[in-house]
């Protein structure tokens, strides 16, 4: 059995709410919490305003609204309307809404109860989904092509047991006809430019016959998908590369074919040399067999796209070693492990699910998950993550998170949703596209006429050759792939490399910032404070002093209290337990330890007691200047000494802060800490800026403040109290593991919770769009550079004009390099 809790329904319990939000507005089809102020697409049925995640879910609700009003609460069987249920759970795949917290408690406890006689509804395979990579609002049930862009359809979220792509298959078998045909074509076309007599062996009516019978398998059969796409684009009035391929050789060849069967409708001056009409066969059939060349080429770059995916998906084993009740030990499918079983993991064996160490001590190298390359000890009570991979010990684990619930699986979803994400600067290349092709089908018009006109003899040859160059080499192809590629590519190795990406926005907005707000706990420091200096009075021992410390110490919650046990223990001193505890709020402790008195506290409590501190005043100074916190302990009514508290400075903390500075970001902490403690970490880390004693709604505040002054900004932080400023910012970075994974107010997720993930997530997006604009400066050189030549306006100059099957060369070879240099981004070093 498994369950998935709806974040917006239950997320209150994890940030320490006592009731749940008062209004939640769903998505009525995808059950997607939304925000109503974030611009998204909304659609009014009934006099209700209903909003929608995306114009996808938005068309679905509006083909057939009375499916997606309510629902029934399978406990119940109440009516409850989906657009504004508190209540949402997922159970093995399907979505069930409930009226009241209770009807989801009972159902949570026994859902085979209430759904018995109903069949269970199975998780929809992987790759059930398709949708277009340049537009994401398309979404399938089965391959096809994007009824926008002409592009074949791709999994939604790929498979690590993916077969062949049926297209690649598909294309290359007509890329190799169509090539096998189009070579004799060329041999009996443009043979003669080259000194082989094979036209004139066979003789111009048959050569022009022979041209005929090669050339239509290859446009009636093989360029039937280009056609069909062409077609596509223009029943939707979606002009694109395809509009312009299919009109540059469908003109080729129904010219060629009208030359050959009805030569004596041409007048003289259309006819060439030896009086024969030209024919235009093998243009028509080398730009189909290039422009296949191109597709497959570009199908296999675009399987390589989906290799971080693939290869975060092969870290989870296929198979887990089960303990049963009586000890017995069996391997069982993965899919078969179900929360809270016992499972064996043997070394070199992968962990397969997210668990507890219930037994044993081994080292698990976590880098394929957190970016991090040294291995982390794992012991009883520690938590291992599935697809990390045990060293040398063995362990015996208890499975908590299973299939979709996994560390990794929430990975592999984001990592996905990113690819199909849209960056902003992707908005400038659809709207050249919008009016390119257009504008080219008329330049495509022009040079035709003009040609025709004042074109030497023969003149429509010229005409025709030009405006099928026009048509060809202007496929806005290069164009409308230059930011998808970069973006799929980019989000697969930040996965890599710990660095999860929410969306191409967040990658893009990243990119500019230049203030980064961190804070300090868990951020720059260990969030874990220990024990560093005991200062004990003349006539006490060390070991003495903190022994009745930590005795006391033992009975508080406090973690500071916690930090003095470990550190009494490490120290091998012993820790009595003590009597008469009591705890003072805002001061400190004290009790009975061993038969002394003894109180541990700030200055306020030992004034309380009329203490003088004087002889500590100066060590208690220098504590606190390096930023440690310092308790008083009092024995027997006397000053005894000074026991000193921090948080370590993470080791990673201060190469990564340089490092950021040399990236162009001013750092400034924000934490709730005191300004003292602050100032000493800050000073030696070298941040920019500090500001102390904040709450959540004032680190809100300062993002606010920021902003104002047109500072890009980015905030870190838990995700949790941090979650105001993170929503606020221009970029929220979720610092954590696990829970952290998929929180909804961070654009980029760390898997790992440090500074040096923020330099990665950095360096990837300054890659990444340094890749996209040089994608994007490709295309539009070649375009505009490309269209002129030709439309022939080096004719004057040069004296020949642009071959179609050139054109078509070239519009392949730019897509393929736009493709090349965006999987550089594969080998980005971070």
């Amino acid at each position: 059995m498994k369950h998935t809790e709806d974040h917006a329904g239950h997320a209150h319990h994890k940030q320490g709410h006592a009731s749940a939000p008062e209004t939640v507005v769903r998505d009525p089809v995808c059950c997607m919490v939304v925000d109503p102020a974030a611009g998204k697409p909304t659609l009014e049925h009934h006099g209700h305003l209903f909003h929608f995640c995306s114009a996808s879910c938005r068309d679905k609700f509006q083909a057939a609204p009375d499916k997606y009003v309510s629902a029934k609460d399978p406990v119940c069987g109440m009516d409850v309307a989906r657009d504004s249920a508190r209540h949402f759970l997922k159970h093995e795949g399907a979505g069930y809404y409930f009226c009241s917290s209770g009807c989801e408690g009972k159902f949570t406890a026994e859902p085979a109860r209430y759904l018995s006689g109903k069949p269970a509804a199975a998780p929809a395979p992987k790759g059930s989904q398709y949708t277009c990579p340049m537009h994401p609002e398309i979404i399938r049930d089965k391959p096809g092509s994007c009824p926008i862009c002409g592009m074949a359809l791709e999994p939604m979220m790929p498979s690590a047991d993916d077969g062949p792509n049926p297209e690649l298959v598909d294309f290359t078998r007509r890329f190799l006809v169509s090539a096998a045909l189009s070579i004799p074509l060329l041999v009996i076309a443009m043979g003669p430019m080259v000194g082989l007599p094979a036209r004139d062996w066979i003789g111009e009516p048959l050569a022009a016959w022979l041209e005929f019978i090669l050339a239509t398998p290859v446009v009636l059969w093989a360029a039937l998908p280009f056609f069909h796409r062409g077609w596509d684009s223009i029943v939707n009035r979606s002009p694109n590369m395809w509009t312009l391929i299919s009109l540059g050789v469908g003109a080729a060849y129904i010219y060629s074919v009208v030359a050959t069967l009805f030569p004596d409708l041409f007048p003289h001056q259309f006819r060439g040399h030896g009086g024969s009409v030209p024919v235009y066969f093998e243009a028509a059939a080398v730009i189909v067999a290039l422009v296949f060349l191109g597709q497959v080429l570009e199908l296999r770059a675009r399987e390589r796209t989906g290799s971080a995916i693939r290869a975060l998906l092969d870290l989870a084993p296929k198979t887990a070693r089960r303990i049963a009740d009586d000890g017995a030990e069996t391997e069982v499918p993965l899919e078969d492990v179900v929360s809270g079983d016992r499972l064996r993991i043997r070394p070199g064996d992968a962990v397969p699910v997210d668990g507890v160490v219930l037994e044993g001590r081994s080292s698990v190298d976590e880098s394929m998950i957190t970016g991090e390359p040294v291995p982390v000890e794992k012991v009883e009570g520690e938590r291992v993550t599935g697809g990390t991979l045990n060293k040398n010990g063995s362990l015996i684990m208890r499975a908590d998170k299973v299939g979709v619930d996994t560390v990794l699986s929430q990975i592999v979803e984001m990592v996905a949703k990113a690819q199909r994400s849209r960056a902003p600067i992707q908005g400038l290349a659809d709207r050249v596209s919008f009016y390119f092709v257009p504008a080219v089908v008329l330049i495509a018009i022009v040079a035709f006429v003009v040609w025709a006109v004042f074109g030497p003899e023969p003149s429509m040859v010229f005409a025709t050759v030009s405006a099928v160059s026009v048509l060809i080499i202007a496929c806005p192809c290069a164009l409308g792939l230059a930011t998808p590629m970069s973006v799929m590519t980019a989000t697969g190795r930040g996965a890599q490399a710990g660095v999860l990406i929410k969306d191409a926005e967040a990658l893009e907005r990243f990119s500019k910032v230049s203030t980064l707000i961190v804070d300090k706990t868990g951020t720059l420091t260990e969030g874990r404070p220990q024990l560093t200096d005991v200062v004990p009075a003349k006539g006490i021992a060390e070991d003495e002093l903190l022994s009745l410390a930590a005795g006391l110490e033992k009975g508080s919650e406090h973690p500071l209290a916690e930090a003095i046990v470990e550190g009494a223990a490490k120290r091998g001193v012993t820790v009595p337990d003590a009597q008469d505890f009591e705890s003072i709020t805002g001061k400190g402790v004290s009790g009975t330890v061993s038969g002394r008195k003894v109180a541990l506290g700030n200055a306020a409590m030992m004034a309380d007691l009329g203490l003088d501190l004087t002889e500590f005043a100066s060590s208690a100074d220098s504590l606190r200047g390096d930023g440690k916190t310092a308790m008083f302990v009092a024995i027997d009514g006397r000053p005894a000494g000074i026991v000193a508290v921090a948080d370590p400075i993470k080791a990673t903390a201060a190469e990564a802060i340089r490092t950021l500075h040399g990236l162009g970001l001013r750092i400034i902490m924000a934490t709730g800490d005191n300004e003292r403690t602050a100032r000493a970490v800050a000073q030696k880390l070298g941040i920019d800026e500090v500001r102390a004693d904040m709450l959540p709604e004032s680190k809100k505040a300062l993002v606010d403040e920021l902003r104002a002054k047109g500072e890009g900004v980015a905030m870190a932080g838990d995700g949790v109290n941090d979650a105001p400023a993170l929503a606020a910012a221009d970029v929220g970075i979720a610092m954590g593991t696990g829970a952290d994974v998929a929180m909804e107010s961070a654009g980029i997720t760390l898997v790992k919770g440090d500074l040096g993930g923020i330099v990665r997530a950095r360096k990837l997006a300054q890659a990444t769009i340094s890749n996209i604009k040089q994608n994007l400066f490709f295309a539009f050189v070649y375009n505009v550079l490309g269209v002129p030549v030709a439309a022939g306006v080096l004719y004057p100059v040069l004296g020949t004009l642009l071959s179609p099957m050139i054109a078509a060369a070239a519009m392949s070879l730019s897509s393929v390099s736009v493709i090349a240099n965006a999987l550089r981004l594969r080998a980005v070093k971070l």
